[in-house]
């Protein structure tokens, strides 16, 4: 028991402490690196097509917006003159309020239009 040490009551063999390291094959580890390489770069791609997608979703909600808008203010310059829009007409009298015969109850743009065709017709 000459080359054992005793600490705490238990009986330890020289040598160096800790985990010894694997030998780990250097092929394998340049394998792994590379493949981690290329899960890192799949996961930019992704990450940027799914940004591109979400900015190219943004811009065309702002185009809608931005039309939106524009027609609101043709509504208003049309006030100003004195001229009350068929639209504003339809939301005072209520004919917008109905569901539409699609089941929403958003009425859109288009829809609008459509119905101030079929009205304008008829005048």
């Amino acid at each position: 028991m000459d080359d054992n040490k005793m600490v705490g009551g238990k009986v330890k063999k020289p040598g160096k402490r800790g985990r010894k390291p694997a030998k780990i094959d250097l092929k394998a580890k340049l394998e792994r690196s590379r493949q981690s390489a290329r899960e890192c770069r799949a996961r930019k791609k992704l990450r940027y097509q799914y940004l591109e997608e979400l900015v190219s979703s943004k811009e065309r909600a702002i185009c809608a917006l931005r039309e939106e808008l524009e027609m609101y203010k043709q509504w208003c310059s049309a006030m100003d003159q004195g001229k009350i829009p068929s639209e504003i007409k339809a939301l005072l009298t209520g004919d917008e309020q109905k569901p539409p015969q699609g089941g929403g109850i958003k009425v859109s743009k288009n829809n609008k239009n459509n119905n101030n065709a079929s009205t304008n017709g008829q005048s």
